[in-house]
């Protein structure tokens, strides 16, 4: 009984309030508008201090984990559980949950930006900016992200396979409060949290990937860039990640996911050959260097005494991005990850997909650079078309926009698959495998979000940011009580010593 009446609050708790957002970003933009900026202006004004305190942590608490802890061969689930899916489609799964759409909007976009418009600095269009635009992307997309997925995801597989509890957020919270107080309004609260950030951060994303579509489109066939026509791409797209929803986890997502890897792979090699191989080749390396040598200083920097727009604008805008995705894309993952060991998890989720990630900025970021700071200039005017408009300067670039096209398709489908199968399960007390009528209200629900974002705002993509980061932020603060109910209950652990 307990059970049924948290999953009747819970879910209609989080169905209300998302709703509310709805109703008054369609209602009444200019309100919603004008209150959103006032909470980004706020928190980046008052908490950049906080998200670059939190995100570090994350990294730091994994590393421990995963590489120096003596938990780190404790298996998430039975001693004996073996893995559901091999190593390349559990890595194309929670590779593609987990940077999705971003990588292909922002990989020329974000280091040109950087170059162009540094911080006061360095000069724009400067050897110097160049090194910071591929450093700061690099730490953008590097191992905070990923740190902050693994932090969720490795606690709730925990939970969920090891102990055998619920599939819910707030089940990790069971060693800091106990059962009684997470079925209650404790436990309620923390899982509407979850599903209030993560409807915010997938809206974001599936706005930036509908523009990104609408700017293809426009390129390669003429086909207008207009509300009318986003309204279209989003309808299409909601139909078919509805009919992958209902075709279930083992056929639509993960083969959706082996697809994204496979196109990814051939978009990358194909820009790595008609681009400067060997100045993307020597920016990678050299970028690593930069990142590594930086790190904790980079890390920290919120812009204190200069540039406090610039860090509020994309590194702390990142870092709220990141955390706001954490419950979609940490539930996700955990629901992947049976039968791993902590020291095989936390490479495959932090390690791996970093490295990847800064490979694809290094190729991307320099295909724009050695364009020239003219044509640079234009392709960031608009953050949809700064690809295509790259792109267009290189043989068989629209052979290769045509690819972009298509794997903004499936990574979108991808993305808003694997988030209404969270959503559904949060809002399921955890079942593994939530309805199809659940599933279809939640797709309804993010894509009307995102359309409310940007259509009804006057400028859709700040309104998508701003969402992220007022949605990460009360989330934020059941991030570090995640690593402090982890912290304790591997405590139970009987690790025995190793024998000499």
């Amino acid at each position: 009984m307990d059970n049924n009446k948290k999953l009747s609050k819970t879910f209609i708790i989080s169905l209300i309030v998302c709703g509310i957002l709805v109703v008054w970003g369609l209602v009444l933009p200019k309100s919603f508008e004008a209150a959103a900026n006032a909470a980004f202006s706020f928190i980046t004004t008052n908490f950049s201090w906080w998200y670059a305190l939190i995100m570090t942590s994350f990294v730091i608490f994994i590393v421990w984990l995963g590489f120096f802890s003596k938990y780190k061969n404790v298996k998430l689930g039975p001693d004996d559980a073996k893995p559901d899916y091999s190593f390349m489609t559990w890595f194309a799964m929670l590779f593609s949950a987990g940077m999705g759409i971003g990588l292909v909007f922002w990989g020329v976009a974000e280091p040109l930006n950087f170059w162009i418009s540094p911080i006061s600095a360095y000069e724009s269009g400067s050897a110097e900016a160049a090194s910071f635009a591929i450093r700061k992307a690099f730490l953008h997309w590097g191992l905070h992200p990923w740190a902050n997925y693994a932090v969720l995801a490795l606690a709730l597989a925990y939970m969920m396979f090891r102990k055998n509890k619920p599939s819910l957020i707030s089940s990790i919270f069971i060693p800091l409060v106990g059962e009684e107080k997470v079925k209650g309004a404790f436990g309620i609260t923390i899982d509407v949290l979850a599903i209030f950030a993560t409807v915010a951060g997938v809206a974001t994303s599936l706005g930036l990937g509908a523009m990104q579509i609408n700017s293809g489109l426009n390129k390669l066939f003429g086909i207008p860039e207009s509300k009318t026509v986003l309204v279209v791409i989003i309808v299409v797209v909601t139909a078919m990640f509805m009919a992958s929803a209902i075709s279930g986890l083992d056929k639509g997502i993960a083969f959706l996911s082996n697809t994204n890897v496979v196109l990814c792979t051939l978009l990358a090699v194909a820009c790595l050959l008609i681009g400067p191989t060997r100045d993307i080749l020597n920016s990678w390396i050299e970028g690593l260097g930069c990142y590594l040598q930086n790190f904790v200083g980079d890390s920290f920097t919120v812009g204190a005494h200069s540039d406090s727009g610039w860090y509020g604008g994309w590194t702390i805008f990142y870092w709220g991005w990141w955390i706001a995705w954490a419950p979609f894309t940490g539930t996700f993952i955990a629901r992947i990850s049976k039968g791993r060991t902590i020291k095989e998890f936390c490479a495959g989720v932090m390690l791996v997909p970093a490295l990847v990630s800064t490979l694809w900025f290094a190729i991307f970021g320099m295909l724009g650079m050695n364009t020239g700071v003219d044509v640079a200039t234009e392709a960031i005017q608009n953050t949809s078309t700064a690809l295509f408009v790259v792109l267009e300067k290189y043989p068989l670039g629209a052979v290769i926009s045509m690819v972009v096209v298509i794997l903004l398709c499936t990574f979108f489908v991808t993305s808003a698959d694997s988030a209404t199968f969270v959503l559904g399960m949060l809002s399921s007390h955890g079942s593994l495998n939530p309805t199809t009528k659940r599933k279809v209200i939640w797709g309804v629900i993010q894509s009307l979000t995102a359309l409310a974002l940007m259509l009804f705002t006057s400028n859709g993509l700040n309104m998508l940011q701003t969402m992220s980061i007022v949605g990460a932020l009360p989330f934020s603060v059941v991030m570090l009580g995640i690593m402090l109910a982890t912290a304790k209950v591997l405590k139970t652990e009987k690790i025995e010593p190793k024998k000499k």
